[in-house]
């Protein structure tokens, strides 16, 4: 799992192997600014992006959330 902050907002990049396959699926979660230090708010909840992708390495998959998450945020600017 890769976590990393963009400006406000924390993200958390995964990846899953997909069962009895060499492919991997890509996951995100991202954090919003919160007013409470101990509590993360998850204003993108985690769920598999690219649906309709799978990856050949974990790597490429956590990099195809990480360019999800990056294209999400942008959007919200």
């Amino acid at each position: 799992m890769r976590t990393e902050i963009i400006g406000d907002y924390e993200i958390e990049c995964s990846a899953s192997q997909v069962p009895d396959s060499e492919d991997w699926i890509a996951n995100l979660v991202i954090y919003g600014p919160s007013t409470n230090p101990m509590h993360r708010n998850d204003i993108f909840p985690l769920q598999r992006v690219a649906v309709d992708e799978v990856f050949p390495t974990e790597a490429a998959a956590e990099e195809e959330a990480r360019s999800v998450a990056i294209a999400l945020i942008e959007k919200q600017r």
